[in-house]
């Protein structure tokens, strides 16, 4: 990854990736709240903490390994709890907690941008500090888009699955959701095969070169 050793990778890599999966979750759990269901907050679970959201295989094992083997790397963290009977409109509102956490990672994902442009106009002057903020916002760009577009795929339960579910009529959606136990088969089969990769790699490119020519990285 731009041409740093394996050490360097992880150090400018750690960072960005704890906070797209934290803020990821802790704005389905905001928007929850704001719709009438108060159990992340009741749990703890609204805060950047890292801690209180990691899942040691999904935030740690599996990114670990996909970066030390040089393939595709995402992660996820422990999901956000949400009592969808609490919700005020539960159908509608559903489709709202799960675009939260996708809009979430896009905003980081300008948040890193003007991190890494910052990082950039320092090079001259401290590139101590200026070069490591500088490719931490190009990962931080990266790794926020990955997740962004992972998690809107429709497949149960990532996000892109709970808002097709909403938008269902009733009875398909309920066949629909039948599906959600073998969610994660079809994403490790599709990661296996090399499909998922491809499913990610042309909006990834494609939402990160217009991110970088916007802010001029």
């Amino acid at each position: 990854m731009l041409g740093l050793s394996f050490s360097q990778t992880i150090a400018v890599s750690i960072l960005p990736l704890l906070f797209a999966i934290t803020v990821h979750e802790v704005a389905h759990g905001w928007v929850a709240k704001q719709l009438g269901d108060p159990t992340a907050m009741m749990m703890g679970r609204l805060t950047l903490n890292p801690i209180k959201h990691i899942d040691p295989v999904g935030t740690i094992l599996v990114p670990g390994m996909l970066l030390f083997m040089g393939g595709f790397i995402f992660g996820w963290a422990k999901p956000v709890p949400v009592t969808w009977e609490n919700l005020k409109k539960p159908k509608r509102d559903m489709a709202l907690v799960a675009v939260a956490g996708p809009a979430a990672n896009l905003l980081m994902a300008l948040i890193w941008a003007m991190i890494g442009k910052i990082g950039l106009l320092l090079v001259g002057e401290m590139s101590w500090l200026g070069t490591p903020l500088a490719l931490m916002g190009v990962v931080g760009v990266t790794f926020n888009l990955i997740l962004m577009v992972l998690n809107l795929l429709p497949i149960l339960p990532l996000d892109g699955g709970r808002i097709v579910e909403s938008l269902l009529p009733g009875p398909l959606s309920w066949k629909f959701s039948r599906l959600e136990p073998f969610g994660f088969i079809i994403l490790l089969v599709l990661l296996i095969s090399g499909v998922l990769g491809q499913l990610l790699t042309a909006p990834v490119h494609f939402l990160e070169q217009l991110i970088f020519q916007l802010f001029s990285l």
